[in-house]
């Protein structure tokens, strides 16, 4: 600081000259001589001889409202900013020198000399004042304002605020007291420093540092001294000295160029030649617009992560009683949040839905990606621009819903500031088909079914799910649910990994029968799902979800973060970890808080959750460690990633979504291809949209990293369960194979007619052939006599007779 600001020595004159000054102000020591009889009867009489020496010695501690700041996991992007008003403190060191003697000179001229009030301005003022002459003059020294302006932020009723900017005599004997308190605690650099970063500049700004970046888009260190005077010349009354309006801008031209930088000169603080060249530099008729919030961040397609982070906020109990208290500690806090968001991996995500899709499509590719073992939310990305749509000159297409159509309502495209990926307000979620049929399998295995489980599917199931019996669903002229294969087919013997791979819904409806659906649902709750959807939230409540059949079958409402998260339970051993945007939190003093780093709980077994990856391989293309896939409705993921994959993939009746999810033991994505608008469209979501864009996602996120294995479970048996020889019944006769093999323990149906060269009528043989598990199901192939002809000279074979 120059050396022009002197701290005064704290003596015994000086101490004197404070009570002359208490004295004078409280009408001890008002001379009739030295003031009118008006004057007399005017501040003194007013604010009371005891209300000075009864006011207390010192402010209230506060803090000013500072810009809480948001930054992607590189600790360098800011994503976002959030404040009620736009002010971060920096020190006096970081401050050109020229900026407080311009604050100086435009303010308070014998700041350096007084002793936090200027008594000659006061006596000037009172009696000026009490004249009645024009413009009032307030005598209000930089130390008393600082003095207001702290009272007012340390306030803690709507009452103490008024008292503290209301213009009485209490109010100015108040700022009095306070003052020269201040200046014995404080000195002159300290004092003028919580001054510059407290004080309004206009156009939303308050302190120094956001001052220069509106104004000139500079930091404070490199203010030059016309910048310096113009900025000081602001601060007397903002709104009056606005440059972006005309007459604001001529007034504060003469403000700067004819009273702040001469009396720069005047106190010394500049020459006279460096005062000629500061009155010809420009003063800017515009300024630099400051973001606020998630509408604003630098790329919209941030936005729905920074809309993540302020709804994971405002849930936050740690931050306020209130999500108001909690807003309010957001935007004045001053925080330093870096998150969890991966700037690369979002802007390649971003790219490859681009690839598919534009932001004018009705249809939302929605893509989510979640870190196993930790629930760090690395990318939420679709097409869409997270902005409100300008009421004025509306972008939004009307909405594709007819209903809302009719009555003008507009679409969520292009731009919208719905959770459209996360779910919230009036977003429950999607459905998403097959991809649940994973919490199936997930509690067959906890219930002890491994998972070379068997079950003949048919075509067509008859389950003991009880509906409508007007429902298309039912079985004809019943009220029991009867699920088909999405296209039909689909007959015949599958275990867990087949059966997933192929995503056999006859299959997985009978297996959730012999598990329980109350148990599917528990341990979707335990992976994170969150049934927002009122219908969905009363079937998952206990005792209701028994008869939710249909649940294997991806019928209740998910987002894509739900789901991305329940799939990373399994990449994460079973570990279920609260998805999180946050990587630190920094308050002002450099404390960091523990709020928002992993929370993590176990949701299934080590064991099962490897089990259960193992069989989620064979969807996407990639190959089982503990059994055979053989089938597949993602292939191409395998390939396009490069890495060891897990995954799946799912559709809704007449293709109204459709999803991919794929993961490997560092990242999943989860992408949905849904109408946001109206879930009863008649469009058909193609795999080709939504599946290119989560595999090459996921295969950009990996690129340069360790191809890393997925853990087998430390039991096989979880896998394989108790396996058993099945008997050969080759050319037995059907009811002694079918007694032979009821006698080694397996569940027996006889298939159809093969070719064979056993008589027609007999076993051909069994599907599986060789070992299953203990209680699997195994099929008699039925011969039709039609094998290979018999060698020349040879018989042909007979059936067997029964064998004991």
């Amino acid at each position: 600081m120059s050396s022009w600001i002197r701290r005064r020595d704290h003596n015994i004159f000086l101490n004197a000259f404070s009570f002359l000054t208490c004295g004078l102000l409280t009408g001890v020591v008002v001379a009739a001589a030295v003031f009118p009889v008006a004057a007399m009867s005017g501040l003194v009489a007013r604010a009371g001889n005891t209300a000075f020496a009864n006011l207390p010695g010192e402010i209230k501690k506060f803090r000013s409202p500072q810009v809480t700041r948001i930054y992607a996991s590189d600790n360098k992007t800011q994503i976002a900013q959030f404040y009620d008003e736009f002010r971060s403190d920096v020190p006096l060191k970081d401050i050109s020198k020229y900026m407080p003697a311009a604050m100086i000179a435009a303010e308070d001229r014998e700041f350096p000399n007084h002793n936090g009030v200027d008594i000659k301005g006061v006596a000037r003022a009172m009696v000026s004042n009490n004249q009645g002459k024009a413009g009032k003059q307030g005598a209000s020294t930089i130390t008393m304002q600082l003095v207001r302006m702290s009272l007012a932020y340390s306030a803690t009723n709507p009452q103490e605020v008024v008292d503290a900017t209301k213009d009485t005599p209490k109010r100015k004997v108040t700022e009095m007291k306070y003052a020269m308190q201040l200046e014995k605690e404080l000195n002159k650099d300290q004092i003028i420093e919580r001054y510059l970063n407290i004080a309004p500049f206009g156009k939303q700004t308050y302190g120094i540092f956001a001052a220069s970046q509106v104004y000139f888009n500079k930091k404070p260190k490199d203010l030059t001294i016309g910048q310096a005077a113009m900025l000081a010349g602001i601060v007397r009354a903002p709104s009056y000295y606005d440059p972006t309006t005309g007459e604001g801008y001529d007034q504060l031209l003469q403000r700067r160029n004819a009273y702040v930088i001469p009396g720069m000169v005047e106190t010394g603080a500049i020459t006279q030649a460096e005062a000629t060249a500061a009155v010809k530099e420009g003063i800017p008729r515009q300024v630099r617009q400051v973001s606020n919030g998630c509408v604003s961040v630098a790329k919209n397609d941030w936005g729905f992560f920074c809309d993540y982070f302020y709804r994971w906020w405002l849930g936050r109990e740690e931050f306020g009683s209130t999500p108001y208290d909690r807003e309010r500690r957001l935007k004045a806090g001053g925080y330093r949040i870096t998150t969890t968001l991966d700037i690369k991996a979002q802007t390649k995500a971003r790219e490859n839905i681009a690839d598919q899709i534009s932001v004018n499509n009705k249809n939302a590719l929605l893509l989510a990606a979640v870190q196993p073992g930790n629930g760090k939310v690395r990318l939420l990305a679709t097409n869409r621009r997270f902005k409100l749509d300008d009421k004025a000159h509306p972008q939004n297409k009307i909405t594709s819903d007819p209903a809302k159509a009719k009555k003008g309502i507009r679409g969520s495209y292009p731009n919208t500031t719905n959770p459209l990926l996360t779910g919230g307000g009036d977003i429950t979620g999607y459905q998403a088909g097959s991809v649940m049929k994973m919490f199936t399998m997930v509690a067959a295995l906890e219930k002890g079914y491994p998972l070379a489980y068997t079950i003949k599917a048919e075509k067509q199931y008859k389950s003991g799910y009880i509906i409508d019996s007007g429902n298309d669903s039912a079985c004809q002229g019943t009220h029991f649910w009867c699920p088909q294969n999405s296209g039909g087919g689909g007959e015949g013997v599958y275990n867990m990994w087949t059966g997933f791979g192929k995503s056999i819904n006859t299959f997985f409806v009978p297996l959730e029968e012999r598990v329980g659906a109350e148990n599917v649902v528990s341990v979707a709750k335990r992976f994170g799902v969150k049934f927002r959807a009122p219908n969905d939230a009363l079937l998952a409540q206990p005792g209701n979800s028994h008869q939710w059949g249909a649940f294997t079958l991806g019928v209740s409402s998910t987002t894509p973060l739900d789901m991305a998260n329940a799939y990373a339970t399994l990449a994460g051993d079973g570990m279920y970890c609260d998805p999180t945007p946050i990587e630190q939190i920094t308050t002002q003093a450099g404390e960091k808080l523990d709020v928002g780093k992993p929370h993590c709980v176990r949701a299934t077994s080590s064991d099962v959750a490897r089990a259960a990856l193992d069989a989620t391989r064979c969807p996407v293309g990639d190959s089982a460690q503990l059994g055979s896939c053989n089938g597949a409705t993602a292939r191409a993921t395998r390939g396009v990633v490069g890495h060891p994959v897990f995954g799946k993939t799912g559709t809704t009746d007449n293709d109204k979504t459709a999803a991919l999810i794929a993961g490997t033991t560092s990242l999943v994505v989860a992408g949905y291809l849904v109408n946001p608008d109206w879930q009863a469209h008649r469009d058909r979501m193609s795999h080709d949209t939504v599946n290119p864009a989560v595999y090459n996602t996921l295969a950009d996120a990996m690129k340069g990293k360790p191809k890393i294995q997925f853990k087998r479970p430390e039991s096989r048996k979880i896998a394989l369960g108790d396996q058993r020889s099945i008997p050969d019944v080759e050319c037995d006769s059907i009811s002694s194979a079918r007694s032979r093999l009821d006698g080694a323990g397996f569940s027996v149906s006889v298939g159809h007619d093969v070719d064979s060269k056993c008589p027609a009528g007999t076993a051909a043989g069994t599907n599986p052939s060789g070992r299953t598990i203990r209680g699997g199901v195994v099929i008699i192939e039925v011969s039709n006599g039609k094998g290979a002809e018999p060698t020349p000279g040879t018989t042909p074979p007979t059936a067997r007779p029964p064998r004991r």
